[in-house]
């Protein structure tokens, strides 16, 4: 999971500024004014919270897909070492999309609110308190949750959780097959166990494809999420589609369609790769306590 942050997060900030900010064009205008505008340290805004969560959200998605996999398998065909159905991989992550929305939306909530501050942290204007757009509202991860808590309450700190639930569920479905399928298709005949560059390869396409998918409803998650910081322009999820087809067209729900592709390579390549080779060691360690 922190493999995963770490590879895609500098376009993760580039794809929010292009679904919910305002002037930045295409994707290299984009790309450029946070530079000029931020520097570098500008594409690795907000990055802090997700590093520190994405250890448990990460083991909640792949924890529950894995676990449900082997619950299928013992219940259809009362073997666990039976190679999971088309059936059986949808199911688990459906289950899996429907339950990381819990722990992902204030996550995400926090990350985006801090990705949209676009200038830096001054103590003279958190004495004025100002909320006119382009000052900084937060301090930092913990003083953005702790405000949209106080503010808002629960429902704040949840906010956009349904337009994440109809993006993750088929998003996830999106993510796992396509993966379960390149490693099948590109692990050589005999081999045990897919090699780390199949991993790398199937883990990344599989993330391309699965933010393809995912877009059009991200775009609308980010747009709610960000839509608090200084003003509330959005009451709900359908409200936030309407009015963004009404002002921009259909063209908007594809807003970011190439950085999310591009940025789900790495990201989920990191994310897959780390994940298998975590698996392969922790397995060799048990077996040499264990032999």
């Amino acid at each position: 999971g922190i493999a995963s942050v770490v590879a895609g997060h500098p376009l993760d900030t580039v794809k929010t500024r292009l679904q919910a900010g305002q002037g930045y064009g295409n994707t290299l205008q984009c790309v450029l004014t946070v530079y000029r505008n931020e520097s570098v340290a500008g594409f690795f805004k907000g990055m802090s919270f997700p590093l520190a969560s994405i250890g448990i959200y990460s083991s909640v998605v792949f924890g529950v897909y894995s676990n449900t996999l082997r619950f299928l398998s013992q219940l259809r065909h009362e073997d666990l070492a039976a190679a999971p159905s088309l059936a059986d991989m949808t199911v688990a992550s459906l289950v899996a999309g429907v339950l990381s929305v819990g722990i992902g939306t204030p996550v995400e909530l926090v990350k985006i609110r801090l990705q949209m501050q676009t200038q830096p942290y001054t103590k003279e204007s958190v004495k004025l308190k100002s909320t006119v757009p382009g000052s900084p509202v937060y301090r930092g991860p913990i003083h953005c949750f702790r405000t949209i808590l106080q503010k808002e309450g629960i429902a704040g700190v949840y906010r956009g959780n349904i337009a994440m639930l109809l993006r993750d569920v088929p998003g996830y479905y999106a993510y796992f097959i396509p993966y379960a399928m390149f490693c099948d298709w590109i692990t050589p005949d005999g081999s045990i166990s897919p090699n780390p560059s199949s991993i790398w390869v199937a883990g990344g396409v599989a993330g391309a494809v699965s933010w393809a998918v995912c877009t059009p409803m991200d775009v609308v998650k980010s747009r709610l999420q960000a839509d608090g910081v200084y003003l509330n322009q959005y009451k709900g999820t359908l409200d936030c589609m309407l009015q963004s087809y009404q002002n921009e067209g259909v063209k908007v729900f594809f807003r970011g369609l190439m950085v999310n592709t591009v940025r789900g390579f790495p990201s989920s390549a990191a994310m897959f790769l780390g994940y298998e080779l975590s698996l392969k060691a922790m397995k060799r360690c048990q077996t040499e306590i264990n032999p």
